[in-house]
């Protein structure tokens, strides 16, 4: 199966794929929304952004989007910034340049160590023909999104039809399955009740036929819902038993986190559950010895 193979400033390799632990990839570096980080980068500073980024890595984040889209701003620069600072502060984790600005893509492939992972690319004839010569031009992987000219459709199908509309594409760039992550497009499943398993159908059909790895805005599947963490964390862990290999979303939050942890094990991508282990083992209380306190049941002899 395809291993889509990234690297980090320092060299380190993290690989998304189907035998691989799920990788999460840590949303948070993006002012959309976030109305104080916004302002703080329009201004020059990134102190958010260099805590959000250890923060995330802290919490188990694979890798690091890093998002730059501030309206009036100098995206290109910012983002450029951006990613220099990241990768100073954690040279071991890849990053995922996001933007839909293709100066702001390519200043930020620039500045870029590694291999990065860039976000995104769609199946809008113009947006293919700008972005797959810089993802050739700069040998990375790309995002590609299942949406085009006529907008996202609510059948799975034409989704599917985009993605694999987008694969061919690219490889007429000499580009390979392995270096696009196909993002299907999650639905409200508040809006859209089949949103789910409209969603692990297209997981089957892109590992079986497209051979690429995937990728979600995971959050999306509970907007408009109370409780969002317990739907996406079960949204995550059904996506990775599907076929899901990534997914773009807060590594602080606990649920959502352990829910891929605990899919990890059950799909065998975490050998021994040592890493759960290591998770949420308890430590042993202090001046124990790791055996005193522990009930021993004996059969009497008589």
């Amino acid at each position: 199966m395809s291993e889509t193979v990234l690297t980090a400033a320092s060299g380190k390799e993290w690989v998304i794929g189907y035998e691989r632990p799920f990788t999460i990839i840590g949303e948070r570096i993006n002012p959309t929304g976030r109305k104080v980080l916004a302002e703080e980068m329009k201004s020059g500073d990134f102190s958010r952004v260099e805590s959000d980024a250890l923060a995330q890595v802290n919490a188990g984040a694979h890798m690091l989007d890093v998002n730059a889209g501030i309206p009036l701003a100098d995206e290109p620069g910012l983002l450029a910034k951006s990613i220099e600072l990241v990768q100073a502060l954690c040279p071991d984790t890849p990053i995922s340049i996001d933007s839909s600005i293709h100066e702001a893509l390519e200043a930020g492939l620039e500045a870029c160590k590694g291999r990065p992972l860039l976000n995104s690319v769609t199946g809008e004839t113009d947006r293919l023909e700008a972005v797959l010569p810089l993802v050739k031009k700069y040998d990375c992987a790309v995002v590609a999104i299942s949406n085009d000219e006529t907008g996202i459709s609510e059948d799975p199908e034409v989704r599917y039809a985009v993605a694999k509309k987008i694969v061919d594409h690219a490889a007429d760039y000499g580009i390979k399955p392995a270096d696009i992550v196909i993002d299907p497009l999650v639905m409200p499943i508040g809006a859209l009740g089949q949103a789910g398993r409209q969603v692990f159908d297209i997981l089957h059909k892109i590992r079986k036929e497209l051979r690429c790895n995937t990728t979600c805005g995971a959050s999306n599947i509970s907007f408009g819902l109370p409780n969002r963490h317990g739907i996406n964390a079960h949204f995550l862990a059904m996506a990775a038993s599907h076929g899901m290999t990534s997914a773009i979303m807060n590594p602080l939050h606990e649920p959502e986190a352990q829910a891929i942890r605990a899919a990890n094990v059950l799909m065998a991508r975490d050998a021994d559950c040592m890493a759960w282990i290591k998770q949420y083992r308890e430590p042993p209380a202090a001046g124990s010895d790791g055996a005193r306190g522990r009930r021993v049941s004996r059969r009497k002899r008589g």
